[in-house]
């Protein structure tokens, strides 16, 4: 094999499969990329067996051939090669040769054919989005799934088609997020429980742009995200996931209006008293035209009052602050409506069409505190 790529070209397809190649594992034919130029096209491809992309790039194919390359070591090379053309060509022992400018780098290979290719998966159905609104729908959800292991549903999370609508729900036991969107094309009802890890490198490669797309495609088993020469294939979280419509309650005793910045900051400042890992909430007094925040911790306290537009009873609830804070940052809305019943039952965040809602769990306090 003899291939020539721009060294921008090369750092670019390193970048976007490496997020498929395992940390750890113990098959080392995985902690390869696979560059495969057995056709008119240049093709990386890395997988760990749960996720695995494979991304085209730009380049001339002198030789046809392929060779699995370790992937730490060749993306540290192309990384420091010199801004200019580089030429890899492999020999029939496996050994390749990368070249840039005065630099030539000798390594070994792995035979292509030893790696593991994206499994073929038959697409059931599919759906189109724009990138802006998969990666936008990813960091409004992704902070409330759950980084532990012990209930595997939560580590991901549920994309929900139903009515060609598409809902998009993350929980981790203390809150909620849900994000809506409307689909442009009629599709089959369909549920599917993507891992949280998947979502988080997908957002990391998708370049966000209004008028570029992302087809969603599925089965029981596997989503394949495809968009701009690349494809992402993910195996699905198997099992049923919670059902969050009997979570869902529109039932207030409270309703409060408030400027979503102003909340924002004063909750902000009010976590500069809390050391990292403290688990000090912040108690909110809701008056009739006040909410009064107030935090205590052993660097000192804070109270701040908020102008509000309240219909209903009085309240004095508790929070963790970064739990309100998570929301806040993931709402664009200038004025944002949360709905309260007591202190013990969780807050809303919504809008009025309910295109976003934010379930969160109030905190036990001591209210002299």
């Amino acid at each position: 094999m003899k291939i020539i790529c721009s060294k921008l070209n090369l750092v670019k397809g390193v970048n976007i499969v490496s997020k498929a190649v395992p940390s750890k594992t113990t098959m080392p034919i995985l902690e390869c990329i696979l560059i495969d130029a057995t056709t008119d096209i240049i093709k990386f491809t890395a997988n760990d067996m749960e996720l695995g992309i494979q991304t085209e790039i730009e380049g001339e194919i002198i030789d046809r051939g392929m060779i699995a390359i370790d992937a730490k070591i060749f993306s540290e090379i192309v990384r420091k090669l010199p801004e200019n053309d580089v030429t890899i060509t492999t020999d029939d022992n496996l050994q390749t040769t990368i070249v840039c400018e005065k630099a030539v780098f000798d390594i070994s290979g792995k035979p292509g054919e030893e790696f593991s290719y994206l499994p073929v998966i038959e697409k059931e159905d599919s759906i189109t989005i724009s990138q802006f609104t998969l990666k936008e729908v990813i960091r409004q959800t992704i902070f409330s799934i759950s980084d532990s292991e012990s209930n595997k549903l939560m580590t991901g999370e549920l994309f929900e088609i139903n009515n060609n609508m598409l809902r998009v729900i993350s929980l981790d036991g203390h809150r909620i997020s849900i994000r809506k969107i409307a689909l442009r094309d009629e599709v089959n009802n369909k549920k599917l429980i993507v891992p949280g890890k998947t979502l988080i490198e997908i957002s990391k490669i998708l370049s966000g742009e209004a008028d570029s797309m992302v087809n969603i495609s599925y089965t029981d088993n596997h989503v394949v995200f495809e968009f701009d020469r690349t494809i992402v294939v993910s195996r699905l979280i198997e099992g049923e996931y919670f059902k969050i419509d009997q979570m869902i309650s529109n039932d207030h005793e409270i309703k409060i209006r408030i400027n979503k910045k102003e909340l924002l900051n004063c909750i902000d400042r009010a976590t500069l008293l809390v050391k990292e890992g403290d688990k000090k909430p912040i108690i909110i007094n809701i008056n009739d035209e006040v909410m009064e925040l107030k935090i205590k911790s052993q660097i000192g306290s804070m109270n701040e009052e908020i102008y509000i537009n309240k219909e209903g009873k009085n309240l004095m609830i508790g929070f963790n602050p970064r739990f309100l804070l998570d929301a806040l940052r993931n709402i664009d809305d200038e004025e944002i409506t949360l709905y309260l019943m007591n202190a013990k039952a969780p807050c809303f965040i919504k809008d009025d069409e309910e295109s976003y809602i934010y379930l969160i769990l109030p905190v036990n306090f001591n209210a002299v505190s």
